[in-house]
């Protein structure tokens, strides 16, 4: 009996900073769409947003990560890395391997070689986790370094060095916020404030 070919589902995700009009996603839109067609794939949805990419609390970019957490699409289409976040490179990282560990792949139209779907999907999830590894010692090597310098040399008020740390796993917080999750379910969850979740998600990624 013969099988049929199950249709690849494909969600495309396309940003531009600004929603005045000086900037169009529509350019980025025809050819992703062009390519989708080009791949056979079928396009299940279309997510916008004109918001700034240096923050994943974009409306679109969570609905995004939501529905691929439900595997309501097989794969992400995205324009380029820089469109699809400019978030800096361990939150990108994080990104792509949340997805993957979904089971969905993702795609740089432009990056032909950022492509999960194809020959080499497990080559490049391994380097991609090899490199956010790296950059999570390299965080953690420099903040060691900072508060030793801080200790040999003291600071100029005399007080203790910062505030006290709020022990908690941001790299969680951020992936339930990107589910959708309200900003007071995400803090009773984490066992921090309201305000520690915020910066979490919305601040410099440490």
């Amino acid at each position: 009996m013969e099988q049929k070919t199950q249709t690849v589902q494909v969600a495309i995700y396309a940003r531009v900073s600004t929603s005045d009009g000086k900037q169009d996603v529509e350019n980025q839109l025809m050819d992703l769409r062009r390519f989708a067609e080009s791949q056979g794939w079928s396009i299940f949805h279309e997510y916008i947003d004109h918001e700034s990419g240096k923050t994943a609390d974009r409306s679109q970019f969570r609905q995004l990560f939501k529905d691929a957490s439900q595997r309501r699409c097989h794969v992400i289409l995205f324009w380029s890395l820089d469109r699809f976040t400019r978030e800096g490179a361990l939150p990108t990282l994080q990104h792509l391997n949340l997805l993957s560990s979904y089971g969905v792949g993702f795609r740089s139209f432009s990056e032909t070689y950022l492509d999960s779907c194809g020959m080499f999907r497990d080559a490049i999830i391994a380097i991609l986790g090899t490199i956010a590894k790296q950059e999570r010692v390299r965080i953690s090597e420099r903040v060691k370094a900072g508060l030793a310098r801080a200790r040999q040399n003291g600071t100029r008020s005399g007080k203790e060095i910062g505030r006290p740390r709020v022990v908690f796993r941001r790299d969680e917080v951020r992936e339930m916020r990107l589910q959708g999750l309200s900003w007071r379910t995400i803090s009773r969850r984490a066992g921090v404030s309201f305000a520690s979740v915020r910066r979490a998600c919305n601040g410099p990624r440490e």
